[in-house]
């Protein structure tokens, strides 16, 4: 790869990971618009580590004092709010866990949805859905008050965002401003969760890599790590600052944008 490709990449993936527009769809587009060589496992890992050291070190005070309070008293009758919190975290990733070891058991993502017709369809629909519950919001709740039931719809939101177009963080918190959860308590859910999905995610695609023999450019991974470190702490922490002003509104228009312009493409 050369330097503007490595760049390119690192901030997409460090700038959408966080957002709800979808980092898969902005990081397959290039290779297929552009025609750049695939990048590589590799480079992926690089990425996914980069994006959750950012992630863990913006809310290392929560990961700490959720870890804390789960080896303290998660598994009592009376647990603090941070033990509830971990283990919601944990029982909100069973679903995309589960999902994610089909779709990589049988490559389903490769075969079937890296296409500009899946991204913009899902762009598209994920949209409208993300501006119909916008509309119909109303936040009563912070993320240490959800229950069972509510992690589970944040869950099974977060599986269906393994389609790529879909978003990640996107599809989390739109189960979350469903649910009644403010935007930041949302987006701050979201991000925690991301957590595990990123390590799981990772995880897999370093098991594919150490199946694959590939000669490793040390200097290109550090590079996309380092990238996508900075470019998603920055997201991450201006996200959080202005989502209770600005809202959804902006992705909802961003992403009919961007499938309108790959319905073009399409059809061109």
């Amino acid at each position: 790869m050369d330097w503007l490709q490595i760049i390119i990449l690192a901030l997409i993936q460090g700038l959408t990971e966080f957002l709800p527009i979808s980092s898969s769809a902005h990081l397959i587009l290039p290779a297929q618009l552009l025609g750049w060589q695939d990048q590589g496992n590799s480079f992926d890992v690089a990425l996914h580590v980069g994006t959750l050291t950012a992630v863990v070190v913006y809310f290392r005070h929560e990961v700490m004092a959720m870890t804390q309070s789960f080896f303290r008293s998660g598994f009592s009758k009376n647990m603090e709010r941070d033990a509830k919190l971990a283990w919601a975290v944990i029982w909100g990733t069973v679903p995309v866990g589960l999902v994610g070891l089909i779709f990589s058991a049988f490559d389903i993502v490769d075969l079937y949805l890296r296409s500009i017709p899946v991204i913009a369809t899902t762009t598209i629909v994920f949209a409208l859905l993300l501006w119909w519950i916008e509309k119909r919001a109303v936040a009563r709740r912070d993320e240490y008050d959800i229950g069972i039931k509510d992690i589970m719809v944040v869950g099974i939101a977060q599986a269906m965002a393994l389609v790529p177009g879909t978003s990640r963080s996107g599809a989390t918190m739109m189960a979350g401003l469903w649910l009644g959860l403010s935007r930041s308590a949302a987006a701050r859910f979201s991000f925690l969760l991301s957590i595990p999905v990123i390590v799981l995610s990772g995880g897999l695609t370093t098991l594919k890599l150490i199946q694959q023999p590939q000669a490793v450019h040390w200097g290109e991974l550090f590079a996309g790590f380092s990238i996508a470190a900075v470019s998603a702490f920055t997201c991450i922490h201006f996200f959080l600052k202005l989502i209770d002003k600005i809202g959804m509104m902006p992705f909802v228009w961003y992403r009919l944008a961007l499938g309108a312009v790959l319905l073009t493409i399409i059809f061109i």
